[in-house]
């Protein structure tokens, strides 16, 4: 709560007129000043009495693609028994102020008001809380209170659709097998009977020679497992207009691409940034990344992992991103290499990624599939008999040319 500006100069104008009348014995300026300092008074008492509003917001929907439409629907319901009168809101959507008409609402009675959300840029759109200001009838003292909770809206990369996902390669104990899709069966180890076990599992010829009833453990290791490597190093995606780096957020587009139609697929997939450490919000789009509610987590550097699930959890991630310093590429190779979450590697990364083809495609050793993407490139990479490396203006452009070199 705070005085306005005329609030101030009243409260001034009445000490100074207060102090010369019972100085000099003048009875009007006397008069005059307790005059200004019972408006000053008044005008404290009303604007420190709280109005009780109730704020209900809803957000249909809360997750969009980019140039999606959007809208934030707002509810106040005054829950008091007086009508409020002097009362300005505004809501924030995004940063920019949204004004609220709340003159005279009546006791028990509510105001909707519905606006649109900006969803020209990818990011995480924070909406709220409801900011009331409430003033006296003069002008003079204002407090300004936040009602409801805040939320936010998640505006996701464009998913172009994929014809298919790389099909990988199993490993189990029987040897390897390429080309699986749809996973199978392999025999793991043996372990002691356990009351409940099933009967057709116990191996009979081990269970002779040691006495006792050993049951065969089987685990499903030749499901392909998808692992997504998106590059949010600054010095990947050097070219800018007005802070957004296109490659960056084609990049965005193709790792949303990819998660959505392995999670189509039923196949298990890992998204990964190149410095997961870097938590700094810069300016939007290129701001860190957002957190995501996924289990199964593989490495210290996934942010969303897991078997299939919630499609809209796992693009969250590619909501927002951040630009951290260069030189973490290496740090996370190695992590990749020692860690092996997924036999199927994606890289995608911009322009200013091309030299570090060839140390992606160090890791064919650990992943039997290797693909690099280059996004927003002018013209072809070089390579030299390394990883595939697919080119591509644009999101579009990169699931375009993703069903020619999807067998790799």
């Amino acid at each position: 709560m705070g005085f306005t500006t005329r609030g101030a100069g009243l409260l001034v104008a009445a000490t100074a007129l207060l102090g010369t009348g019972w100085r000099f014995g003048y009875p009007e300026l006397t008069v005059l000043g307790a005059a200004g300092a019972v408006a000053v008074g008044q005008a404290v008492l009303g604007a420190a009495r709280r109005p009780r509003l109730v704020v209900d917001r809803v957000a249909d929907p809360d997750r969009v693609a980019v140039g999606e439409p959007a809208r934030m629907t707002l509810t106040v319901r005054n829950a008091g028994r007086l009508r409020v009168t002097s009362l300005l809101a505004e809501d924030r959507c995004a940063g920019r102020p949204v004004p609220v008409p709340l003159l005279r609402l009546r006791p028990g009675r509510d105001t909707t008001l519905g606006y649109d959300v900006p969803t020209r840029r990818r990011g995480v759109l924070p909406v709220g809380p409801l900011r009331v200001t409430r003033r006296d009838p003069l002008g003079l003292c204002a407090a300004t209170r936040a009602y409801g909770p805040a939320t936010v809206i998640r505006v996701h990369p464009r998913v172009h659709p994929l014809t298919a996902v790389p099909t990988g390669a199993g490993r189990s104990l029987d040897g390897r097998v390429d080309g699986v899709p749809h996973g199978s069966i392999t025999f793991d180890s043996l372990r002691e009977y356990v009351v409940g076990d099933e009967l057709r599992r116990v191996h009979w010829r081990t269970s002779a020679r040691v006495g006792e009833l050993m049951v065969r453990e089987n685990v499903d290791t030749s499901l392909p497992r998808i692992v997504v490597l998106l590059d949010n190093r600054s010095t990947a995606h050097p070219d800018r207009v007005d802070g957004v780096a296109a490659s960056f957020e084609a990049a965005c587009e193709a790792a949303a691409s990819l998660v959505v139609a392995a999670f189509r697929q039923d196949l298990p997939v890992v998204l990964l940034l190149v410095d997961p450490a870097d938590d700094r919000a810069t300016d939007p789009p290129l701001d860190r990344l957002a957190a995501v509610t996924l289990t199964d987590t593989p490495g210290r550097n996934s942010r969303a992992a897991g078997r299939p699930g919630d499609a809209g959890q796992r693009i969250d991630a590619t909501t927002t991103a951040g630009g951290p310093d260069d030189g973490v590429l290496g740090a996370t190779l190695t992590r990749l290499r020692g860690d092996r979450p997924g036999d199927t590697l994606v890289f995608l990364t911009g322009p200013g990624g091309r030299d570090d083809v060839g140390r992606v495609g160090a890791l064919r050793g650990a992943y039997p599939s290797v693909l690099v993407g280059v996004l927003g490139a002018a013209g072809p990479t070089p390579t030299d008999a390394g990883p595939v490396v697919l080119d591509a203006v644009d999101g579009a452009a990169f699931a375009a040319g993703w069903d020619a070199v999807r067998r790799w």
